[in-house]
């Protein structure tokens, strides 16, 4: 793992919503300058899990930020962390695949990505850093997933309309965390073979997961914006929005007590 060098910069960036306080992070990870973005409810001083939030294939965008902003109305601190570096952020959908596609060809690099982010989460005072959870949209529950395949210290992982990456046997035994994989029924963006093979792989390691489909949902359900960028295949769909956000929640519940 390269040395990271956590939380260079806070620069408060306002109030996300009424009680929860925004900051912007500045850290470094080989030699590239990171953003990510914290939420968390100021009011209370006691520590409390900590959530990642990763980004779907645009960037750390206003999507990622408000569920951090949600997750801290919640009760919990949330860090989204920039995976591009220099807090880029595209609209254009070959841009956006030309930058995901650039940090998944080398997945050693995209796991330590992660695992800096998860760094610049458990360092922050009001953190409990033995309650960590991870959640992630596209390219972000990908990311997520990669982030556990290498034995993170994290209790939970969610993923909503991600790519599901299949983990070497060696992998899927470091799992850790409980799972849940909250996908689009009809999300065609996603192959059943894949699907097949990452559920082979885990089935075979033991691993505590669930796998939730929601009937006419397709990619990107969790996201109100996606039928402005008027892309086949991709849709809000508000029913699948609410229940994945709701067993998201009952799991944290499960491992976090709370």
């Amino acid at each position: 793992m390269r040395t990271i060098a956590a939380t260079l910069t806070l620069l408060l960036a306002g109030t996300a919503a009424a009680g929860v306080t925004s900051k912007t992070i500045e850290y470094e990870h080989g030699g590239t300058k990171f953003i990510g973005y914290l939420a968390f409810d100021d009011a209370v001083a006691e520590k409390r899990p900590g959530v990642l939030v990763v980004h779907e294939w645009w960037g750390l965008d206003d999507h990622a930020k408000k569920r951090a902003a949600q997750l801290a109305e919640l009760g919990y601190v949330a860090f989204c962390p920039d995976m591009y570096g220099d807090g880029k952020v595209t609209e254009h959908p070959k841009e956006a695949g030309k930058m995901a596609q650039t940090v998944r060809m080398n997945v050693k690099d995209w796991q330590e990505r992660a695992a800096a982010g998860l760094k610049v989460l458990a360092s922050q005072t009001q953190v409990d850093a033995t309650n960590l959870a991870a959640i992630g949209y596209c390219f972000g529950g990908s990311t997520c997933l990669q982030l556990a395949y290498t034995g993170a210290a994290l209790k939970a992982v969610v993923t909503f309309h991600a790519a599901l990456p299949a983990p070497t046997p060696e992998q899927a035994k470091a799992i850790k965390p409980k799972i849940i994989v909250c996908h689009g029924a009809d999300d065609k963006f996603i192959p059943q073979d894949a699907i097949d093979k990452f559920r082979a792989a885990l089935d075979a390691a033991k691993v505590d997961y669930k796998f939730e489909s929601y009937p006419g949902a397709v990619h990107s359900f969790t996201v109100k914006e996606a039928d402005a960028k008027k892309i086949e295949g991709m849709a809000y769909n508000e029913a699948a929005d609410k229940r994945s956000w709701q067993a998201m929640r009952d799991l944290f519940k499960t491992v976090f007590g709370r």
